[in-house]
């Protein structure tokens, strides 16, 4: 897909985006002020816990960083986009979820006095990598919000309007070629973050 079109099409996404943006953000405030998720987010951050620490028990940590970064969130964000054709229920849930993390994070930091501030932990620690990836995960979303929405559609023309089937057939087709460019940017996104996390991140926090 040429350049033109490609931000044709990324600019036809933008209610979707705007959705996905939207509900990310709300997460974020979730996570970060409902106590009802703490056993739940507690597990999650468990995990990631006991991925660190066994990052760092390998030859070489950074690239070791860097390959289960790229590799987790490429595959991650392949799925929510595609497996959105299941009425969109996994990538809200994944928008979700991720948003609640990074709230209940900030929120563990800013009761915390030993740690440094929210801010310098957003600056240091989220924002040198998280300005690609987190936009990356969003479309990623977005995308896989619009299969759904092309699954709900197709689900009631089926059972109320079925001349209409062969019209959204042809847009699913349609969209489905589209999403394969976007595929491609993302992933090279992703690992483009995926460096800058392994390394200015894990430098920035270490100062």
């Amino acid at each position: 897909m040429k350049f033109g079109k490609f931000a044709s099409h990324l600019k036809e996404m933008r209610g979707y985006i705007g959705v996905a943006f939207v509900l990310f953000l709300a997460a974020i405030f979730i996570g970060s002020s409902n106590p009802a998720f703490t056993n739940f987010l507690d597990s999650q951050m468990e995990g990631l816990k006991n991925l660190v620490q066994t990052i760092d028990s390998t030859a070489n940590p950074a690239i070791t960083m860097m390959i289960i970064i790229f590799l987790n969130n490429a595959i991650k964000c392949i799925f929510v986009m595609y497996l959105g054709v299941f009425f969109g229920i996994i990538p809200i849930a994944f928008l979700i979820i991720n948003g609640m993390l990074i709230g209940y994070l900030l929120d563990v930091i800013s009761r915390n006095p030993e740690m440094p501030s929210v801010l310098e932990m957003v600056l240091k620690g989220l924002l040198p990598h998280g300005i690609i990836e987190i936009p990356a995960i969003i479309i990623a979303c977005a995308y896989g919000m619009k299969f759904g929405s092309l699954a709900w559609r197709g689900t009631g023309s089926f059972l109320f309007q079925r001349s209409r089937l062969l019209g959204i057939g042809a847009e699913f087709g349609f969209f489905a070629e589209r999403t394969v460019a976007m595929m491609i940017a993302l992933i090279v996104s992703l690992l483009i973050a995926s460096i800058i996390e392994s390394t200015v991140t894990v430098w920035l926090i270490s100062l």
